[in-house]
């Protein structure tokens, strides 16, 4: 994927994967995977990661989700009614899969921001959004704060902009056994940053003290298992993460 940024802008290969994605759907089509965010179904999901953590069924070709997305939206779906709510929501680095359904829901008033993404409505830095204080409802920024820097200023940015008794989603790679978040900033070579972060523009790796820099600022934390509400076929179908939890933050 490294070399392929490399070469192509992003918004070229957005482009590019909405062109191919109905004759993705159509070549792997089948009923072994399902994708939850829309219903569709195939005979395989693909392989993705970096380096030795590639995962088997992980990446669906149809609508380019990952288990994390399909998780989430389940979690969403099924134990919120957040989908269907008069909500002002800010999506921050929209994932494609997602952007495209936001878009659609007229109960929200849905703004998406990025530094560098072609789906942005806004073009902004994390640690420095241009919205007054306590402006939306729920905000998503799902694997963002481990490419981010100084993520607490990123993590005081986004409690500073949701309105109290607002909710803050924030997935990120996280490892359940690992007490305390692992940096190291000499490390600036993209090999051995994908050997040790998991991926080459990673700059940590999170532990459990990941909730408590988010305390830090002022958000009272939840760890969602949703995996229990689900049934062993159902985490099968869905191809989804076994272990994962949704880091759910209120203010």
């Amino acid at each position: 994927m490294k070399w392929i940024l490399r070469f192509f802008p992003r918004s070229f290969l957005i482009r590019m994967s909405l062109l191919l994605q109905p004759l993705l759907r159509l070549y792997f089509s089948g009923n072994k995977f399902t994708d939850p965010i829309d219903g569709s179904q195939y005979r395989k999901f693909l392989p993705y990661g970096y380096g030795s953590q590639l995962r088997s069924n992980a990446l669906c070709p149809g609508t380019l989700s990952l288990e994390r997305h399909r998780l989430l939206w389940l979690y969403l779906e099924r134990e919120t009614n957040f989908l269907t709510r008069q909500l002002k929501v800010l999506h921050v680095a929209p994932e494609q899969v997602f952007y495209r359904k936001f878009k659609q829901f007229e109960a929200w008033q849905y703004i998406s921001t990025d530094l560098n993404s072609p789906l942005a409505d806004v073009v902004a830095d994390i640690c420095d959004l241009p919205f007054p204080n306590d402006e939306f409802d729920l905000i998503l920024c799902n694997h963002v704060l481990e490419h981010i820097p100084n993520d607490i200023t990123a993590m005081t940015e986004l409690y500073r902009v949701l309105k109290k008794g607002g909710t803050l989603i924030a997935q990120v790679p996280l490892e359940e056994e690992r007490k305390e978040t692992f940096e190291d900033n000499s490390i600036t070579d993209a090999s051995k940053r994908t050997q040790i972060f998991g991926q080459y523009d990673h700059v940590r790796i999170y532990g459990q003290d990941y909730y408590d820099r988010l305390e830090s600022v002022g958000f009272s934390t939840n760890k969602v298992f949703f995996q229990a509400h689900l049934t062993e076929d159902e985490m099968a179908l869905y191809a989804l993460p076994q272990k994962e939890k949704i880091p759910v933050m209120l203010k």
